[in-house]
């Protein structure tokens, strides 16, 4: 299960969230990157290339409240995918194996809308 955002989701939410909200880092050292904590007053590292991270509880916070995250049972997988529904407005994601995969393509979504 994955728990938390991938370099390339990481970089791009990056861009349009504050980076406040990320609870995590990835801080490249070598080929794989290694999470930590991040802090109000930097990151907990001396690595200039840390990137901010969001779990999938951070990233949960994020999401407004009429979004919701549904799991459904498929071809012998489990597929997650987030749904919003305000007033007028119904988006929803397309499935995904992972919920963290979700709830970043919906916050993208919703910022690209101006709703995030």
């Amino acid at each position: 299960m994955k728990g938390f955002t991938d370099l390339e989701q990481s970089k791009k939410l990056a861009k349009i969230l504050p980076l406040e909200s990320a609870d995590m880092f990835l801080a490249l050292n070598g080929t794989l990157p290694v999470m930590s904590k991040y802090i109000d007053d930097g990151f907990v590292t001396a690595d200039d290339t840390a990137v901010p991270c969001w779990s999938l509880a951070a990233l949960y916070n994020i999401l407004p409240l009429p979004c919701e995250i549904h799991k459904q049972a498929g071809d012998d997988s489990i597929y997650y995918y987030v749904e919003y529904t305000d007033k007028d407005k119904y988006l929803y994601t397309e499935r995904h194996k992972n919920s963290v995969d979700a709830c970043v393509e919906m916050i993208i979504k919703l910022y690209e809308i101006n709703l995030l």
